[in-house]
């Protein structure tokens, strides 16, 4: 496949055991947005902050869409793909282990990540779902035989994310078994400080 490298920024934590933390930005954000959030989940940690490989607008997003809360499916099972192979290709670079990643991803960041959970379902060791919404409308099975720990949060009145279509998706990711932690915070689309308070409470239980 004609894969491309993404644009990224690697801090390395020192530690060849350490966990990566993985981090993926919303549309017209960039590999510097998310980088302020990473210190709340400990000093120990390895960050690696990707910038989408798709422009819309001038935008950068990690997978094209057709409209509002449309995706193109196919180039986001391509984008997926890609995005696996880098951080694979990556590991080896930077030496850190591959085995080893917790996702966190905001809007269409969390989007992939949720392309990954569906599509390689045993490569996160955890992820951190951000106002995220199903990826594949019609998705072939997927199962997660290690019940992969995953944070999901929304916001009540997102006008962009419908509820209905959240719960649906919640319940696809335990059918799954994904070990789901889901949150609906009284907040619209942009992140809230109980997003962030409640995700590093999660990852302090799981990886702390």
């Amino acid at each position: 496949m004609d894969f491309q490298p993404l644009k990224y920024i690697y801090q390395p934590s020192g530690d060849k055991a350490a966990y990566t933390l993985l981090l993926l930005h919303g549309t017209g954000g960039d590999e510097q947005d998310l980088l302020p959030l990473a210190p709340n989940f400990g000093k120990g940690l390895n960050v690696l902050s990707l910038r989408g490989n798709v422009s819309e607008g001038g935008m950068p997003r990690f997978f094209k869409r057709l409209g509002m809360g449309v995706f193109d499916e196919q180039d986001l099972s391509f984008r997926t793909h890609e995005l696996v192979d880098f951080v694979q290709t990556l590991a080896g670079k930077e030496a850190f282990d591959p085995a080893k990643i917790i996702a966190l991803g905001y809007s269409n960041g969390a989007n992939i990540i949720g392309s990954i959970l569906t599509l390689y379902p045993a490569f996160l060791k955890g992820a951190i779902l951000y106002r995220p919404m199903q990826p594949f409308r019609s998705p072939a099975a997927f199962s997660n035989t290690l019940h992969t720990p995953v944070f999901a949060s929304n916001g009540a009145s997102d006008p962009t994310i419908n509820q209905a279509d959240t719960e649906r998706y919640r319940t696809l990711l335990q059918d799954a078994g994904y070990d789901l932690s889901a949150y609906t915070f009284n907040t619209g689309h942009n992140l809230s400080h109980e997003d962030l308070n409640q995700s590093i409470a999660w990852f302090h239980k799981y990886f702390g």
